[in-house]
């Protein structure tokens, strides 16, 4: 993790240096923003891993691609929980998609779309606890 956490160092790092150059050179504020919040999002998860990182080994707790004597054997196995099947994703695309369309082309399909995004934002969050992938 402390290899991904300089990554994104490096990579906010450029974006910092990037903009002044780009915006000197263009003169174009939407290019400028959108650089600005690659900058602004890089920081945010170089910020994220270092804490994460430094906390984990306040505790002792270092994980095998954070040491050099570590073996390939030991970073297998379960990397963490993901959902094998879920339609609730398509539900919510697609709700959130007719509400954005409904931004742009007559504001009157928001309310139709809402609903559809709402409940895709529940069916999402709840869904590990009802139904036959409830957990106990």
């Amino acid at each position: 993790m402390k290899l991904t956490a300089r990554m994104f160092l490096i990579i906010a790092i450029f974006f910092f240096i990037d903009v002044p150059v780009y915006w000197w050179l263009s003169h174009d504020p939407t290019g400028t923003a959108a650089l600005i919040m690659a900058f602004g999002l890089c920081g945010m998860i170089f910020f994220y891993l270092n804490f994460t990182v430094r906390q984990l080994a306040k505790r002792g707790i270092v994980g095998p691609e954070d040491r050099d004597d570590a073996e390939p054997h030991e970073g297998a196995g379960e990397q963490g929980f993901f959902s094998p099947h879920s339609w609730w994703p398509i539900v919510l695309a697609a709700g959130g998609a007719a509400m954005f369309t409904g931004i742009a082309v007559g504001f009157w399909l928001c309310y139709f779309a809402a609903p559809f995004f709402a409940y895709g934002v529940y069916g999402l969050v709840f869904e590990y606890y009802r139904g036959e992938n409830k957990h106990y």
